[in-house]
């Protein structure tokens, strides 16, 4: 008798572990294989999306009412919290800078390390992250609702291309405001890390300004606005095949959503290092 029971209690055990087992070879097996068709997807995404964007203004087909709508909707959705978040971040990095400048006895070089950090990193980045948190988010749940109420399959049926009519204005948008908010969250972040070194470190005015402008070139900030618009197709684009494949009812929509806040801001970081590494390797720094 307790030698069956201890028998049916050891069963279960090992055929859930045999179960999970399984699961764990088969989603290893399949995961790489669905990572590339989604990269294969958003690359081939964004691609028609860059071609339908240059013919369709070059023939003024371009759907110049919901460009400006979506522009609207970023500007409105992801402004305040930019300015929110630049604000905190460049006076964490102008105390961090004057602090260590302090220490080895450079404080008059704490404006440039620290407006240079705003201008090349700071600002960029996180205009892209909140935009893929704010807009990313919003443009994947507005298409994966239309998805999963069929009207996309509905304006496919009547010959409307969603592309062009949908992902397009979007993705032009995307790369404007993702350039403007940038050029004002360099703005934000230069006059919060001046303020702060200023009247709260007790740095000279004078000094701040120009170590700043001696190792800042142009140069700085066209990697910024180049940065932006990378940046600004990489978030509409993700989020756009993240809502245009979205599967499974309002539950599929909220798994999209965070897949594409997820993936846009990995890929951001990869990118923002490989963007940094390169304009070293072509553009050395000088000295003073």
């Amino acid at each position: 008798m307790d030698t069956g029971k201890k028998r049916r209690a050891v069963e279960p055990t090992a055929s859930a572990v045999t179960e999970i087992k399984d699961w764990s070879k088969e989603y290893t097996r399949r995961h790489p294989i669905a990572s590339l068709q989604t990269v294969g997807r958003q690359v081939q995404l964004g691609g028609q999306a860059f071609r339908h964007l240059v013919t369709d203004i070059a023939t003024r087909r371009f759907p110049f009412d919901e460009f400006v709508r979506q522009a609207v909707f970023m500007v409105k959705t992801s402004l305040l919290p930019t300015v929110a978040v630049a604000v905190p971040i460049s006076a964490t990095l102008s105390i961090q800078f004057g602090l260590l400048a302090g220490q080895v006895g450079a404080t008059a070089l704490a404006g440039a390390a620290s407006g240079l950090a705003v201008i090349r990193q700071s600002a960029p980045l996180v205009t892209a992250i909140l935009l893929a948190a704010a807009v990313g988010s919003a443009l994947c749940a507005d298409l994966g609702s239309r998805k999963i109420r069929e009207e996309i399959d509905a304006m496919e049926v009547m010959g409307v291309s969603v592309l062009r009519r949908l992902v397009v204005p979007r993705l032009a948008a995307g790369i404007l405001i993702a350039m403007a908010l940038t050029a004002v969250s360099c703005f934000v972040g230069f006059l919060a890390g001046y303020l702060f070194n200023v009247y709260v470190q007790d740095g000279t005015p004078g000094s701040y300004m120009a170590t700043f402008s001696s190792f800042a070139t142009s140069g700085d900030l066209y990697l910024a606005m180049i940065k932006a618009a990378v940046f600004g197709v990489i978030v509409v684009v993700i989020a756009c095949e993240k809502g245009l494949n979205t599967r499974g009812g309002p539950g599929g929509v909220a798994n999209s959503v965070n897949a594409a806040v997820v993936a846009s801001i990995v890929v951001l970081m990869v990118v923002n290092l490989g963007f940094t590494q390169i304009y070293t390797m072509l553009f050395p720094r000088t000295t003073l």
